[in-house]
């Protein structure tokens, strides 16, 4: 699993994105940028490894690069994890929908941090560990198909949606 998430990561590398949105250059630099936030904010590796692997269908297609990750990361990480990528931009394009379908849930307290950390990754100057290293300490001491905040089996959202 380490090493496909690591060939995932690495595909980013290059992936420019409109600077409008990402003056911070390429989908990885980002991505690590967001994985940075997410470990400074929480102890909550699913929501590391959301942040770390939000972007990863970019590598594919950017217009559906949403839908593109999740199906690639399934199977290889938790469910919540793949439902937070598949998902990560429901807060951008349809905010109000998505507020009032997951009112009340983890899994929007979850969208609105994931989406705060997307929207904060994206400084020219920031620093960052490389893919790697990010995937080491994501994987220091845990499961990541299993993870959750407390260690038990992590809440599939998709049974709120």
């Amino acid at each position: 699993m380490h090493d496909d998430l690591l060939d995932l990561l690495l595909a980013l590398d290059g992936v420019r994105q409109s600077p409008r949105y990402h003056p911070e250059g390429d989908a990885l630099y980002h991505s690590l940028q967001a994985f940075d936030l997410a470990r400074r904010a929480t102890d909550d590796r699913a929501l590391w490894a959301a942040a770390l692997l939000h972007d990863v269908g970019k590598a594919v297609s950017s217009p559906d690069h949403d839908a593109i990750g999740a199906e690639i990361l399934d199977g290889l990480v938790a469910p919540r994890v793949v439902w937070l990528v598949r998902h990560h931009l429901d807060l951008l394009e349809a905010p109000g929908v998505t507020k009032r379908r997951l009112r009340g849930s983890s899994a929007l307290v979850d969208l609105q941090r994931l989406r705060r950390w997307d929207v904060g990754g994206r400084s020219p100057s920031a620093v960052v560990l490389d893919a790697a290293d990010a995937l080491v300490v994501l994987f220091d001491g845990a499961d990541l198909f299993s993870l959750s905040p407390d260690g038990q089996a992590a809440p599939d959202h998709e049974e709120i949606v």
